[in-house]
């Protein structure tokens, strides 16, 4: 049993055939959640640390914070790792905005690089961006196919920088069969509903320094040096330190065990989301000016399906938007290139030029996309497309 946004009777969604995205809450999600809220504890407990237990595990780190939200652990992995003003951290121009916000919350610079055909980010780009105010590079696992990891771990080693991987779109995403996230000084996720498992709103850290993980967790809550069970089990609750102004970034017990739950079923559903994938690969294939972002691999976590409209489709990107919303389908588009955005103007410093994104961003397209998708729904999303330009 799952909850489906085609369910819903607003006038919003009531004309909807097939959705951008549906979340699957399973039976057992629900009891998992039910059994939590039946606990006297609901926050920083141990189901929280069961979640980072098994994400660890997982992921192949020695550590995993749970935190309240992507941006979170985006910020606090920044801040751990001493990063702020006067320091610049290059970003890639197609990414959420999330990644860059992140950075100029710590005080440091972003400075914008260009991207690669399959939207992650140009170790070029990279290389012609890095002064002497360089600290790290953030590099994004874009729709959850892998970067270069190889030769961004190089340049970091060559100028001496640090890497954090925003891997929003990358749970299950692996290079050489090692996970997305542990290449770096440390790993940042997302639970949000759309991606591969959900907390509904949640994030994690994952990291193989005892130092960085350890500081995330004062950070996270307030900067206090103990946990809640350590406050209580132990002398006076109210006696405790602040080690450093925190912030409130927690993830609760609720949250945690939803998330505890569907990571059981991750393989399983990446597994349902690579077959969709190579669905709508296999079917789009013949159709003139309609070519998919990446293909599909063993490291792929398939967390989007990007199409790129091409000149040769003989209609625009926006007039296929339009189109296919009128015919009942949601689509989208990830992203925005940061440089459009008017407010990083006043932030950022751009060296390169951004060829690469600036003609993506004209061009892709995400299609509905989900583990439970039917074929019946990729059918008619995929023959929906092919008479959009008759």
């Amino acid at each position: 049993m799952f909850i489906d946004l085609r369910d819903s009777k607003d006038a919003f969604s009531s004309a909807i055939k097939v959705p951008f995205f549906s979340p699957l809450i399973t039976s057992s999600d629900k009891n998992s959640v039910l059994k939590t809220l039946n606990s006297s504890l609901l926050t920083d407990g141990p189901v929280l640390r069961n979640f980072e237990e098994a994400f660890a595990k997982f992921t192949g780190t020695k550590y995993a914070v749970g935190v309240s939200n992507a941006t979170s652990a985006l910020h606090l992995s920044l801040k751990s790792l001493g990063i702020g003003g006067g320091d610049e951290v290059i970003v890639p121009n197609m990414t959420f905005v999330a990644t860059i916000n992140a950075v100029i919350l710590t005080g440091a610079t972003p400075v914008i690089a260009d991207v690669n055909e399959d939207l992650n980010i140009s170790s070029k780009s990279v290389i012609n961006s890095i002064t002497k105010k360089t600290k790290a590079i953030l590099p994004v696992h874009f729709a959850g196919k892998m970067c270069d990891m190889n030769v961004l771990t190089k340049i970091a080693r060559t100028d001496n920088l640090l890497i954090i991987e925003d891997c929003a779109h990358a749970l299950g995403s692996t290079l050489h069969k090692q996970h997305a996230g542990s290449f770096g000084d440390a790993g940042c996720f997302s639970f949000y509903p759309t991606k591969n498992i959900t907390t509904i709103e949640g994030g994690m850290v994952i990291t193989n320094s005892k130092k960085v993980a350890e500081r995330i967790r004062v950070l996270r809550n307030h900067g206090i040096a103990k946990s809640l069970s350590q406050r209580y089990n132990h002398g006076k609750p109210w006696d405790y330190d602040i080690t450093e102004p925190g912030y409130n970034y927690r993830l609760d017990e609720v949250r945690s065990s939803l998330g505890l739950n569907q990571l059981k079923s991750l393989t399983q559903l990446n597994q349902r989301r690579r077959k969709a994938f190579q669905y709508y690969s296999d079917k789009l294939k013949p159709i003139i000016g309609i070519t998919p972002l990446t293909q599909s691999d063993s490291g792929h976590a398939c967390h989007l399906y990007i199409i790129r409209v091409k000149k040769e489709f003989g209609t625009s990107r926006d007039k296929l938007f339009k189109k296919l919303l009128m015919r009942g389908i949601r689509t989208s588009v990830h992203y925005k290139p940061l440089s459009k955005f008017s407010t990083y103007r006043k932030y950022v410093r751009v060296d390169n030029k951004l060829e690469n994104s600036e003609s993506a961003y004209n061009e892709i397209l995400s299609l509905p996309f989900y583990p439970q998708i039917s074929k019946r729904e990729q059918d008619f999303v995929i023959k929906c497309i092919r008479e959009c330009n008759v």
